[in-house]
């Protein structure tokens, strides 16, 4: 069954609402940013106030903010106009200076080597062309640049949690949509390869997921999908960051060749 990236059109409205289930996402945010922050401190020991950082797939903005609200100079781009809609509207009542473009992953609407850093979150597991989205990606980004990443592996423990659970089973699906598709995720090594075709030198791949317990995570998706607590406060109770684990979602970190 081919996914419905039409989603994001027909619920992009309601990235910044509590209540929706596009709001699951950002209760990423703060541990995958937290991740990327000791990345940047890393690699670039300079201050990070003026970098041009590119957000590829941005969405409703959750992590443009957050790299705006950092100093960077940044640029979103989304095929999905409702989604742009919101990402604008929701950092100029913030605000903050963000320029928001509509275009694809495969061909992005931007100069040639004009980004610091790019990043590309949620993303990759949606695109009908991976290698050309990588492309795109080494072709915007400086000599040096940075490229920051996440996506999901393809493993029989992400079908059954991101598939069948989220998704295909009637009594446990957060959206009656086709969001994802498995044999569309990537296992680290092929990202790696794409990576390193397009002059990408992976630094460092490591797991992303929730670190609160079973218990806790089964008790709070119960008591979304019943309505006593919204979609925001259960990805909180999540608290999903950095684990061990690449076995279901993971991220990290290349380097365009200098």
């Amino acid at each position: 069954m081919p996914i419905d990236n039409d989603v994001y059109d027909r619920l992009g409205g309601s990235w910044w609402d509590e209540s929706s289930p596009l709001f699951l996402l950002h209760g990423i945010t703060p541990g995958r940013f937290t991740y990327f922050r000791q990345v940047l401190a890393r690699q670039r020991a300079s201050a990070t106030s003026g970098l041009r950082a590119l957000d590829i797939g941005c969405g409703g903005g959750f992590l443009a903010e957050e790299f705006a609200a950092l100093g960077c100079q940044v640029t979103g781009i989304d095929p999905s106009p409702t989604s742009v809609e919101a990402a604008r509207a929701h950092a100029a009542g913030r605000g903050l200076r963000i320029d928001y473009l509509i275009g694809p992953g495969e061909q992005l609407p931007v100069p040639e080597a004009a980004y610091d850093l790019a990043y590309c979150c949620d993303v990759l597991e949606h695109v009908s062309d991976v290698d050309r989205v990588i492309s795109e990606t080494a072709r915007v980004l400086k000599p040096g640049g940075l490229y920051l990443f996440d996506t999901i592996n393809r493993t029989a423990k992400s079908k059954l949690i991101a598939v069948k659970l989220m998704q295909d089973w009637p009594l446990t699906r957060v959206v009656d949509a086709a969001i994802h598709d498995w044999d569309m995720f990537i296992k680290p090594a092929e990202l790696a390869g794409l990576l390193a075709r397009h002059g990408l030198k992976i630094g460092e791949i490591t797991g992303l997921g929730p670190r609160a317990s079973l218990l806790a995570a089964i008790g709070g998706f119960i008591a979304a999908r019943r309505g006593r607590i919204t979609y925001g406060e259960f990805s909180r109770r999540l608290d999903i960051g950095q684990v061990a684990s690449t076995a279901v979602s993971y991220m990290g970190f290349a380097l365009k060749d200098a």
